[in-house]
Order: structure tokens, then sequence, then C-alpha cells
């Protein structure tokens, strides 16, 4: 029983049982703890909102930690002029096909290792992480020296200007030599999330991030005994970081008592393994290379702009970013729950934790996009002293706020779309909605239509709407529930 006076929660959404086992009243405080700490609850029974929260609350700080590298850079990056945080754009939506690949890998093995629990599997769990680490292993070492190599013409291909060439590739080199931090990262915490470990992954993204934070303004700026390195300096700050979380995140893996714990015999590649996860990640890794590519498309357009234009786009976006990502760990929280919940023969059960993660992510966005449209000023001040880049940057804020509603429910459906293996309805959803209808809409409301760089804006608010709608129309016909994974 509660002790008297003490403010509880009983974290159950209408319809469910208070008489289940796991029901007992929690104070916030009691909730909030364990979760940080690390649950340790079977997700596959008991109430299904608590079990949404508990996942949830790392979930939701992880993607926070992970949006804070993003304006971390820009911040400091800020100080440097236009042509700083011109090169950062540019690079970032470059980098968005390490983050496909990245994001694609993570899908396919959180899909697995969550119905691999969901089932009381936890070897098979271990053995497809592993198998997932080897081939983020293969495309960090390929895309790294590509990348590397091929910057200067990257940018350029990109619109960069010669400022930017001459100042800001060491920043885009850095960056795409080093993608193995981010991969490792993001496939490495998939594992956890997939297994309900999600405080893990928070506390790498934690380790990840206060590296970040202490390190930019020493790179950047030449504090005490660092170079002076400029713009690039940010990008040697980020890499440390993730490199030094994904470090940690591993070394959790070889430890006793976790979900998911590696040992020897998962050392050696298993093809056919490997090639069930490259099977069911293509698709994922096809399906957020058209979303995030979508960007590139976008920003080609707003290049022509200028360079103002740009810097005030990036700081839109990454502020945006910032806020989406946290949305982002609902939306995880959700596709654990249908994974595990389809591995233990309750699709009903993943069906409830979408509706009541979709319900969730709606309150957040919408508080969210009110600050957007009330404090957009104040915002985009804090990122840049240039008046013109001030009104674009404003301009992205509050336009693409009026779609956050929308979109809160769009990114928790299709990502529990992923959760449940259907990795091809997403991939669907994103080509027609982002390449098919936003992409042209743009370019319309920005050239013939003389909008501008607000036409952009517009385009992506539309967008947001539209994949809301579309993807519950889809999401109600059940398709879903009968992956096979």
């Amino acid at each position: 029983m509660d002790k008297p006076n003490e403010p509880s929660v009983a974290l159950l959404s209408p319809g469910e049982s208070a008489a289940a086992p796991d029901s007992q009243r929690l104070s916030a405080w009691d909730v909030v703890r364990e979760a940080i700490r690390g649950s340790r609850r079977d997700y596959t029974t008991g109430p299904i909102s608590r079990a949404v929260i508990f996942l949830a609350i790392p979930m939701v700080l992880e993607m926070s930690m992970e949006s804070i590298f993003v304006v971390v850079d820009m911040f400091f990056v800020g100080r440097l002029g236009p042509y700083a945080q011109a090169t950062v754009a540019l690079t970032e939506s470059l980098i968005t096909i390490v983050y496909a690949i990245a994001i694609g890998l993570s899908i396919g093995v959180t899909a697995m290792v969550a119905r691999r629990i969901g089932e009381r599997d936890p070897a098979g769990a271990a053995k497809a992480a592993a198998q997932a680490i080897w081939l983020g292993f293969g495309f960090a070492a390929l895309l790294g020296v590509l990348g590397a190599v091929l910057a200067p013409r990257l940018l350029a291909a990109m619109g960069a200007d010669a400022d930017v060439l001459q100042r800001g590739v060491g920043y885009t080199r850095v960056l795409l030599g080093g993608n193995a931090s981010v991969m490792l990262l993001f496939l490495i915490n998939a594992i956890f999330r997939g297994a309900g470990d999600a405080a893990i992954a928070m506390r790498a993204l934690w380790l990840g991030n206060a590296f970040n934070i202490l390190l930019g303004p020493c790179f950047i700026f030449g504090l005490g005994p660092f170079p002076e390195l400029g713009v690039m300096g940010a990008a040697v700050a980020t890499t440390t970081g993730r490199a030094i979380g994904a470090l940690y995140a591993f070394s959790r893996l070889l430890k006793p008592g976790a979900r998911v714990r590696l040992d020897r015999s998962h050392a050696r590649p298993d093809a056919r393994v490997m090639w069930r996860l490259i099977r069911l990640s293509a698709s994922g890794t096809l399906q957020i290379f058209i979303g995030v590519a979508s960007w590139i498309g976008l920003i080609r357009i707003l290049s022509t702009f200028g360079s103002q234009a740009l810097a005030g786009y990036a700081i839109g976006l990454r502020v945006i970013l910032f806020a989406l990502l946290p949305s982002w760990g609902l939306s995880n929280a959700a596709a654990t729950m249908v994974g595990q919940s389809l591995g233990a023969r309750s699709p009903e059960r993943g069906e409830k934790a979408v509706w009541i993660a979709a319900r969730y992510n709606l309150y957040f966005l919408t508080a969210i996009g009110l600050v957007f449209l009330v404090l957009a000023p104040q915002i985009a001040g804090l990122f840049s002293k240039d008046l013109e880049v001030q009104r674009y940057a404003v301009a992205c804020l509050r336009i693409v706020a009026l779609g956050f509603p929308a979109y809160a429910y769009g990114m928790v459906i299709t990502q529990s779309f992923n959760g449940a293996g259907d990795t091809w309805t997403p991939t669907m959803l994103n080509l027609f909605i982002f390449w098919l209808w936003e992409i042209p809409l743009g370019w319309f409301l920005a050239k013939p239509a003389g909008f501008g760089p607000t036409g952009i804006f517009i385009s992506i608010a539309i967008a947001y709407v539209s994949l809301a709608g579309v993807s519950a129309l889809l999401f109600k016909r059940g398709r879903w529930k009968r992956t096979v994974v």
C-alpha cells in the first residue's frame, strides 16, 4: 500500500486491469528512478502504459542526448560565421548516408533482438547482435575511406561556395572518415533497445555528450594545450565523444547477467544469420535513406538562395531535430513493445502500446510546437547574430512546428512497423511522401509560386500531416501482425 500522503501514479490506461500482479501503484519518482537505473521488468506482461513509460523514459533521454550532439556543434560553430554554419549544414546532409545505413541496420537488429527476447531466446538475440556489429564495422570502413578521400568533391556537388571548400573541408573529412563512431553507437544502442535495456543506451549517449561538450570549445578555439582547429575541431570532438560512448556500450554487452550477452561463441561471423539481418535491414536502410536523403533534395533547392538562407535553415533544422529526437524515444519504445509482443504471440498488446505512445508523443510535440511559435526569435538569436540568418531560422521553426501534432502520430506508427519487422511499408511511405510529394511541392512553392525558402518550410509541414494520415490507415489494416522475422 502507498504511504499516507505520498503522491503516486497508477500508470494505467482505460481498460487495463488494476488487478494485474505488476499493477501496484508507484510514485512518480519511483517510476523515473527505476527507468533510469534500468528496469528488469518483463515487457510482454503487465499494464501496457506502464511498460511504455518504463521503456520511453530512458529512450527519450537517450534521444535527447543524441540531439545535443547536433545543437552543441551548431552553438560553438556559430561563433565562427556563416561559412562554418554552411559547412555543418552541407556535411550533415552528406552524412545522412551514414545515418541511413546505421539506422537501417539498427531497425533490423532491434526487430530481431526484440522478437527473440519475446520468444525467450536470449542466445538467438546475442547471435543477431554480434552479426550486426560485424556488418557495422564493414560498412563503416568502406564509407570512411570513400568519404575522407572524396570530401572536397562531395561538398562541391552539394553547392558549397569557395569559402566553404577552402575552410570547411577538414570538418567533412573528419566526420565522414570517423563514421565508425556513429555506426557502432547506433547499432549497439539498438541492441539494448530491442532487449528492453534502454537505460544502458541512454548512459552511452550521456557519456559521449559529456566528452563532446568538454572537447568542442577546446578543439574549436584552441583552449589550453589543445590546437585551434576551427570548424574541424567540432568534428574531432563529436567523433571522439561518440567513440567513447560506443566503447562503453560494447563493454556492457560483455557483462555477465546482461539480457543480451556476447561471448567467444559469437565472435565468428555467421553467414546465415548475417544474411537474414541484411535482408531485414536492406529495406530499412532504403527507408531511412529515402527519408533523410529528402533533406539533401530540399537543401539543394535552398542552396540557390545563398549562404544566409542556408545558414538559417541549418539553425532551424538543428533545433527541430533537438525536438524530434526525444520523440523518437517514444517511437522506439513502441517499436520494442511491438517486437516483443509479436514474439510472445500477443499482437493486440503491441497495437495498444502504439496508440498509447502516439498519444504521449502528441502531448509532447504539441507543447514543443507552441514553444517554437512563441520563442522562435529568441531561439534563433542564440545561434547567430546575423539578422538575415535569424529571419530564415524563425520562419523555419514556426512553419515546421505547425506540422508537429500530426507528425507525432506519423513517427510512432512508422517506427512500429519497423519493430514488427515490416520495413517495406514505411519504406514506401517515405518514398511517396518525401520524394514524390514533399520535394516537388517544395520546389514548386519556392520557385514557380515565388515563396522562396519559406516554400521549403511549408512543404515540410504538409509532408508531416500527409505521413500521419496515410500511416494510420495502413496500420489499422493489421498486415504488420503477420510479419515473420
